[in-house]
């Protein structure tokens, strides 16, 4: 039988809402927020104010795209956790407000499930991955390898201890003077530099854990020292120092998934989160396919940042579950990988 689920994203700067027919998505609609550039990364307050003005719209306009009325939605799917807690704050209250009135279930998901299961959005080119495989997570505020099991049962192998590999993309960007979000711009100039040119110090972890704090700590002091020397140094050699750099991150990244491929037998691949953007990190996962015989799973581009579609996606495999949240659940900034 046919479900229509509204997902409703806004665990940071993004207010997303999707409306989806069992796995086809219906449409998908986010607002970005453009301020933050102003502060070289995200302001929280500012995050959960834009998330007020935006949300409405947000779902209004979802909704209109989808051909779908509200009298006609099964559920109502919204993201509870991990996230900023302002912004969390927005999505949950609007969630409640209208499952309440519609008097239809309320859903809550995980964000970092919804990534996962952003994989099994009914989207052409897509590929559905079989359990089990290994997902690579990585964003801004996460790095983790999981073992996925079913659609709710995971098995988190390992994950960084500090910083994650989108911060530290982000940081980098940031001491050599590129503007926020610096990632996107790394990538960029990464594709017309020498990946060789510079080295940077990598972490020595045990097992499948990552640590990031301090290649981001081994950048900024080469870079003090070779711009004493010579003041032009990071435009001098921008594209070499964002090929490096980069190099350096998907090193780090798949030194630890290339181990947990190894020690499980699982070849099966996938890759999450809105570092899975990034093209180094797409041809890396590509080549191992023939290197190592590895199947990998991609996302398209509009499912690799946070975005409504993988959240209804996420509540529908719920709602077969019948797995419907209280009227009393509470946001969470903190929620771990297993948190229902």
């Amino acid at each position: 039988m046919e479900k229509f689920i509204l997902g409703i994203e806004s665990s940071c700067d993004d207010t997303s809402a999707a409306v989806i027919s069992n796995t086809k998505i219906l449409a998908n609609v986010t607002a970005n927020q453009d301020i933050h550039r102003e502060f070289g990364g995200v302001v929280p307050e500012l995050a959960s104010r834009a998330h007020q003005q935006n949300i409405v719209p947000v779902v209004d306009a979802a909704l209109k795209k989808s051909g779908i009325s509200s009298n006609q939605l099964s559920a109502i799917a919204f993201t509870s956790g991990p996230g900023l807690m302002g912004s969390l704050l927005v999505g949950t209250s609007f969630a409640k407000s209208m499952a309440m009135a519609l008097n239809i279930p309320l859903i809550e998901v995980n964000h970092m499930q919804a990534h996962i299961l952003a994989h099994f959005i009914e989207n052409e080119g897509m590929e559905t991955p079989p359990f089990p495989f290994l997902c690579l997570t990585v964003s801004g505020g996460h790095t983790q390898i999981v073992k996925v099991n079913d659609h709710f049962e995971y098995v988190l192998l390992g994950e960084t201890i500090d910083d994650a590999a989108g911060e530290a993309f982000d940081k980098a960007a940031k001491i050599m003077g590129l503007p926020y979000p610096g990632g996107p711009l790394i990538d960029k100039y990464a594709q017309l530099g020498d990946s060789s040119k510079f080295s940077f110090n990598k972490p020595r972890m045990d097992e499948y854990n990552f640590s990031f704090s301090g290649l981001k700590t081994s950048i900024l002091y080469y870079l003090q020292k070779e711009v004493k020397t010579n003041p032009n140094f990071v435009e001098e050699n921008l594209n070499d120092l964002c090929a490096s750099i980069q190099r350096t991150i998907m090193e780090i990244l798949f030194d630890k998934l290339e181990k947990a491929s190894a020690d499980t037998g699982i070849k099966h691949i996938a890759i999450a989160g809105g570092v899975s953007a990034n093209s180094a990190l797409r041809k890396g996962l590509k080549e191992r396919e023939n290197i190592l015989g590895w199947k990998p799973y991609i996302p398209s581009f509009e499912f690799c940042t946070d975005n409504g579609a993988m959240i209804a996606v996420s509540g529908y495999f719920k709602f077969l579950k019948q797995n419907f949240s209280e009227i009393d659940v509470l946001a969470q900034a903190r929620k771990k990988l297993n948190a229902e």
